[in-house]
């Protein structure tokens, strides 16, 4: 193999990407969003860019997240966004390939990593590996993988929320669920529609979130005014909404989450129980940061649950260190071989 060739890890979320090249750390977060001209296809921007023409653009012109729920919507979209990061990720004029390990989600099926695969290597990588982003979650966040007691981890991302126990560098039981950060903007956006009559765009449904939104004990606080268009007028006006009416609207998609943790719980082995009952839970994910979410879990299922740190960047930083320590970690990234294409012409 060349010495030339680059060893990078893709954190392929459903609302951001982070690219990690092996001994420089995380060179790239970035939105996985992609700005299309609807006529001729062509790329107008990608993420942070694409991100600024939500809702702002003219007619033509759309933009578009690739990946919903942590897997690929749309296969020539998301190949050319990872073409686009692999290029910034190793420069202009680097002629290399690197090898590449993504991050999915552990309930992807077997045609959803095959894509992710393939959509990856017609990006530009010389070779794909996998690695289940609870796993990552979970070394990234400092826990014993590696040892025989249980650690479990409980990933939050844009898409899905990854629930995993873990013991001897094995997966001991796991679930991965859609609800998650995305299902809070949902939540906010319709709540403002049933109760203000008032549609608001994505952006303002996550300031509402990361500013007012607070799941119990958590006190909500404050209020802010915001600006949409009148469901009954059609007319542009605003709106205030209180830190109680916030924390209202994201309730029930936090309680599926706990529903979801406990699920897991009642699953696992009683040896390890005990274990992840002394050790506690780890929360991981952007959408962990929903105020009082750990403290809620904590209550609701008697066990310490802790955010970890850098939370949003736990999945790509353990794909890194597995990446970097494959003696310790290297039977946690999987091979997949792409099947063999034939031409009959």
């Amino acid at each position: 193999m060349s010495i030339f060739t680059k060893d990078i890890a893709i954190d392929l979320g459903t609302s951001s990407v982070l690219v990690y090249i092996k001994n420089k750390g995380i060179v790239i977060r970035e939105p996985s969003v992609v700005a299309v001209d609807d006529i001729s296809h062509t790329i107008i921007a990608v993420g942070e860019k694409a991100e600024r023409m939500q809702g702002r653009t003219p007619k033509g012109i759309k933009t578009i997240r690739p990946l919903k729920n942590g897997v690929i919507s749309d296969y020539e979209l998301t190949e050319r966004m990872i073409h686009y990061y692999l290029k910034m990720a190793l420069g202009r004029f680097s002629f290399s390939r690197p090898r590449v390990v993504v991050c999915v989600p552990s309930g992807v099926t077997e045609v959803e990593r095959r894509s992710v695969v393939e959509a990856t290597e017609d990006a530009g990588a010389l070779s794909t590996q996998l690695i289940e982003e609870p796993v990552a979650a979970a070394i990234g966040a400092g826990l014993p993988v590696s040892k025989t007691g249980g650690s479990m981890v409980v990933d939050i991302g844009g898409g899905t929320t990854d629930i995993a126990v873990l013991s001897m560098n094995s997966i001991i039981c796991k679930e991965s669920v859609q609800i998650a950060g995305d299902k809070v903007d949902e939540a906010i956006i319709k709540y403002m529609r049933r109760k203000h009559n008032l549609i608001i765009g994505e952006s303002t449904a996550i300031q509402i979130k990361e500013n007012l939104a607070a799941v119990s004990p958590e006190p909500a606080m404050g209020s802010m005014t915001v600006s949409g268009r009148s469901l009954i007028s059609g007319m542009p006006r605003s709106q205030t909404i209180t830190g109680s009416e916030a924390s209202e609207a994201v309730e029930e998609v936090a309680a599926a989450i706990i529903d979801a943790i406990h699920s897991v719980l009642e699953r696992t082995p009683p040896e390890l129980s005990s274990d992840i009952y002394e050790n506690g839970i780890t929360l991981t994910g952007g959408g962990s940061l929903l105020h009082g979410l750990c403290r809620r879990a904590t209550r609701d299922l008697h066990i310490n649950c802790r955010l970890s740190e850098s939370p949003m960047e736990c999945v790509v930083r353990g794909t890194g260190m597995a990446l970097e320590n494959p003696e310790s970690y290297g039977e946690l990234i999987h091979d997949y071989h792409r099947p063999m294409r034939y031409d009959f012409k």
